[in-house]
């Protein structure tokens, strides 16, 4: 790793540092949590402004930085707890589009240098997607540098308007267990039988119960297994606005489908799994692709936004919102065993390419250095 500076401008007192969060993303938030620790443990000091339950889940205290609690909305007392919180900052960092906003606006007539980390794209139709391209417009012009974590999101900056835009390494955090009690061979069987898959095979999801899910794609999949003897178990982890309406299908159709809420225990299910399962329309560097990849647990994806950029020939890639090119897919895999652990081969082959969290506390504090570091007179 080069070697980088954790001093402020003035090369006496830590380089001061607030990271802006919105709270509502899982891989931006646990990204958030593992550069605070890098940082922190650079000599950095870090300041992380996010909603409370995000500290809750992602203990930014726990990982040396100071956590001060602002709200998601854009309303004013919002952005005036966040301009208190960046008053004696060298350097603001802010991660999406909504707290990149708060950001802009909280540090108005101030000289602070601003970088943005846009980690997904915004999702949004008809009138409110061309508020989210105002946005998205006023923030990158506000932005010194704006990183995107894929190539999509870099050139989606660059046309919107960015001065600077770069890609992001970006490192996929450590595991969302913080304490494995049990060696993983002998804690798999035990995870099959509490889901309820003894003798059958285990497909995971893992994700927000929202429409870009694409659940109801992978709900129409499963009338396709019904057929198959074992019947596939579909797991789905996470909580969202659709639970009612996906549940009443999984009743309603006799669907092999569990839904079994929010989890932290994401790793030991996915290491349980004999697939893993992934149904957006849209992904970026998809935590989920990520962790099954690193697990060696086969991957079924869509073919959607940079999905083919993280996981290259490790998984197997389908038209988004097409049941039966996704069944099929399953089907394949389930009958032949080759072919999955050529998968598991390829997926740790992939992973290995990916930035290391060091890497990426690299990058941002070099990114840091450039914007705070008084240059030479020539």
């Amino acid at each position: 790793m080069s070697p980088v500076s954790s001093h402020s401008p003035h090369g006496q007192s830590p380089l001061r540092t607030v990271q802006v969060l919105g709270g509502g993303n899982a891989g931006s938030s646990a990204h958030v949590r593992s550069l605070a620790s890098g940082l922190v443990a650079r000599g950095v000091k870090v300041t992380v402004c996010a909603p409370v339950e995000a500290d809750r889940i992602y203990d930014f205290t726990g990982a040396g930085a100071e956590h001060v609690h602002v709200p998601r909305s854009s309303d004013p007392g919002s952005v005036a707890a966040l301009r208190a919180a960046c008053a004696d900052a060298d350097l603001v960092h802010a991660h999406g589009l909504h707290a990149s906003f708060r950001a802009v606006l909280a540090l108005s007539g101030r000289r602070t240098p601003l970088v943005v980390t846009w980690h997904d794209r915004a999702r949004a139709e008809g009138a409110r997607a061309h508020l989210v391209r105002l946005l998205e417009r006023r923030v990158v012009k506000a932005a010194s540098v704006v990183l995107g974590a894929t190539s999509a999101l870099v050139d989606r900056a660059r046309t919107t308007g960015a001065r600077d835009a770069r890609l992001a390494a970006v490192a996929l955090p450590g595991p969302r267990r913080t304490v494995r009690l049990e060696d993983p061979e002998r804690l798999r069987p035990k995870v099959r039988a509490e889901l309820g898959a003894i003798g059958r095979p285990l497909l995971m999801a893992v994700g927000s119960l929202d429409r870009h899910r694409g659940y109801d794609t992978l709900l129409d999949a499963s009338r396709a297994w019904r057929a198959l003897d074992p019947v596939p178990l579909v797991v789905i982890a996470g909580e969202g606005p659709l639970r009612a309406e996906l549940q009443s299908r999984i009743e309603d159709e006799e669907l092999p489908v569990r839904l079994i809420g929010r989890r932290d225990d994401v790793t030991d299910l996915l290491a349980a799994a004999d697939l893993a399962l992934l149904s957006s329309s849209w992904e970026s560097r998809s935590l989920l692709a990520q962790e099954a990849l690193q697990a060696r647990v086969p991957l079924v994806a869509t073919d959607v936004g940079s999905m083919p950029e993280l996981v290259g020939d490790a998984a197997e890639l389908v038209p988004y919102g097409d049941p039966q090119a996704l069944a099929d897919a399953v089907v394949r895999l389930l009958g032949d065993p080759a072919r999955c652990e050529e998968l598991r081969e390829k997926g740790v082959r992939q992973a290995a390419t990916w930035p290391t969290e060091d890497e990426t506390v690299a990058q941002v504090l070099s990114v840091y250095d450039e914007l705070t570091q008084p240059r030479p007179l020539i």
